[in-house]
């Protein structure tokens, strides 16, 4: 689909050079477009009366046009090579530097590194964590760093039976091998949701509805418990350094870790599967 649309994208960049820069191709298009009206316009009923005669005119037409276009592009081959550099250089730079966190990719790879976790993962059905008061989410800390995260939902129970289990033990390694205690900030998210977010701009959120795995139970956002309080911020260095442990933790059970997309964000994980984004 990415081809497709850079193909296209080069064609017509092409032909609006041709018509911008060379008075003849503008000229040329013109003269058809007429001469291909009028033809049309004393020919319709023939045509219907006798198909063949038709497709024979316009064929005839059509290889006219071929062989006005190839003299044109011969004559002037210098600009032709010099628009085709400028439409297609930015292309390829553009798919060079493309990162894969930028589109919704299948990582199906099981990177469990650590016996304990593998135990855990094949254990028994963890439990959710008791849900935090509402309280929680409404302090002027949380406010700032996650705005409208009050009417986030936290139920476990909308989330993928699979990725709420691996996150489930990165929530049990967290707390047992780092003394970490953490806390979901979102789950599922409805796409009327997502589309909200998406409308306060870049700085929350780059996807639209059903361009996000939360729309699907696949993907959470979480943060630290501690004091008694949320603690989102990264500035923190105790936090800072959590996220990371986070991260190392999501990615060995198979989750995708926000913290390493170009946009990053710390406490976001997913569990990436084949088909559930479209591109």
């Amino acid at each position: 689909m990415l081809i497709f649309i850079v193909l296209s994208y080069f064609c017509l960049a092409c032909s609006a050079f041709w018509l911008a820069f060379f008075p003849a191709g503008r000229e040329f298009v013109l003269q058809t477009v007429q001469a291909l009206g009028a033809q049309l316009g004393r020919k319709g009923q023939d045509w219907q009366r006798s198909g063949q005669h038709g497709v024979g005119n316009a064929g005839a037409l059509l290889r006219r046009l071929a062989k006005r276009s190839s003299k044109l592009m011969r004559r002037h081959w210098p600009f032709v090579a010099g628009g085709i550099a400028l439409v297609a250089i930015p292309s390829i730079i553009a798919l060079i530097m493309s990162s894969p966190a930028m589109l919704p990719v299948y990582d199906g790879g099981e990177r469990v590194v650590d016996a304990h976790i593998a135990e855990l993962l094949k254990g028994e059905q963890l439990a959710p964590p008791v849900a935090l008061p509402p309280l929680a989410f409404t302090t002027q800390e949380v406010e700032l760093v996650r705005p409208m995260l009050v009417d986030a939902s936290r139920n476990w129970s909308l989330l993928n039976a699979d990725f709420s289990q691996r996150l489930l033990v990165v929530f049990r390694v967290m707390k047992e091998k780092y003394g970490y205690d953490m806390a979901l900030l979102e789950g599922y998210r409805s796409p009327a949701r997502q589309n909200l977010l998406a409308s306060m701009g870049s700085q929350v959120t780059n996807a639209g509805a059903f361009q996000s795995y939360h729309q699907f139970g696949l993907a959470a956002d979480c943060a630290f418990w501690r004091d008694g309080k949320l603690l989102i911020s990264e500035k923190d260095p105790w936090a800072m350094r959590g996220y990371r442990l986070y991260g190392e933790v999501a990615e060995s059970v198979g989750l995708t870790w926000g913290g390493r997309w170009t946009m990053m964000d710390f406490g976001h994980t997913e569990l990436r599967m084949k088909g559930v984004i479209r591109k």
